[in-house]
């Protein structure tokens, strides 16, 4: 976070700003992605664009069993051949389905593509399509775990593989010679340990992430656990996560993200899409027969009104960086068009470019 002089003297906040895409598909006549090749390479080009447009991240949420993006490295490494600059990242990978040592080789071959723009976003993942679908992949929970716990474990294990130590023991007599030593899994990509980020909906977990030396990302939802809303709470879990982070005693800065669904009415598709939410304040649902959850507003107002509610998002203000849900199905330019409104008329106003 870049921290600059505003005119009337107080600080602002210099933001990275990048889109989130479900990259939901649908064989409806009104979708644009009608099939998992739209998705696919729709997002490929919305990633292109955004470059083009100046955006700081190409982010990409991974669901299994379900008509959206799932498996993220193939994606990934389309992205990172075809862009420059950009980030490219999830937000997020559910970890109760990965094997964290192939996971470790995609996602070094992918930051190698991409040249070490990769911010991988992980997580023990949200209420899915099926029921344990994770099973279906040969993952079970070991004695004493639950599935988020298994989902924690599979996350260390990741972690401890993208230190780049050898651990395996080689072939005294290997089809190809080896280096001296243990041997680690290839291709291994230095410093992609430091962009894994933790998908937190909880403050104990986000001080977890912050022990391990994860970044965090907070979404458009999180368990209820005072009662106020989502961006009181996201604000006060980031602030607790900086602590935690502080008491670990690592040595970088970490990053933060929240993510927002925001739309700047500026011209007639926008209010025909947008104009007429009834959205404008958090909801409350539960995620399980146990676990409330609060779900934050989306924003949706003239770029006058919209910089004024925006003000006063506290999780915003706490965070670095800023991901944008789209509406993916509405096709590639009316996105285009979604992210530069907010980076013409939204951004500079708040102190954000």
């Amino acid at each position: 976070m870049v921290l600059s002089s505003s005119r009337d003297g107080k600080l602002d906040c210099m933001k990275k700003i990048g889109f989130l895409s479900f990259g939901h598909w649908t064989p409806a006549s009104q979708s644009e992605t009608r099939s998992a090749a739209d998705a696919l390479l729709q997002s490929i080009d919305l990633a292109v664009e955004a470059e083009r447009l100046g955006m700081d991240g190409a982010y990409f949420r991974v669901h299994h069993f379900a008509q959206q993006l799932a498996s993220p490295f193939p994606l990934l490494a389309a992205v990172g051949a075809k862009t420059r600059k950009i980030e490219i990242g999830t937000a997020v990978i559910d970890m109760r389905y990965e094997n964290p040592n192939y996971m470790a080789e995609d996602a070094g071959a992918a930051d190698l593509i991409s040249g070490s723009r990769l911010q991988l976003g992980i997580s023990r993942g949200s209420p899915e399509q099926v029921i344990e679908g994770w099973r279906y992949f040969g993952y079970s929970p070991i004695e004493g775990e639950d599935d988020a716990a298994m989902g924690r474990r599979h996350t260390e294990e990741f972690l401890e593989l993208l230190r780049g130590k050898g651990f395996a023991r080689p072939n005294p007599r290997p089809m190809f010679p080896n280096p001296p030593g243990l041997l680690r899994l290839e291709p291994y990509s230095e410093g992609l340990r430091d962009r894994i980020w933790w998908g937190s909906a909880s403050n104990a977990t986000a001080a977890w992430a912050a022990k391990l030396g994860m970044n965090l990302q907070t979404s458009t939802l999180k368990f209820d656990e005072t009662g106020e809303p989502l961006h009181i709470q996201q604000a006060a879990q980031i602030r607790s996560f900086r602590a935690a982070w502080e008491e670990a005693g690592h040595a970088r800065t970490p990053r933060i993200s929240v993510s927002r669904s925001i739309f700047a009415l500026i011209d007639a598709r926008d209010r025909a899409y947008f104009g007429h939410s009834d959205h404008e304040g958090d909801q409350i649902g539960f995620l399980d027969e146990t676990t409330r959850a609060v779900f934050g507003r989306s924003y949706a107002a003239e770029p006058d009104v919209l910089i004024e509610q925006l003000k006063k998002d506290e999780a915003i203000a706490e965070a670095d960086t800023l991901l944008l849900t789209i509406p993916n199905q509405l096709g590639v330019a009316y996105n285009a068009h979604v992210m530069e409104a907010i980076l013409t008329t939204v951004a500079p106003a708040l102190g954000w470019r």
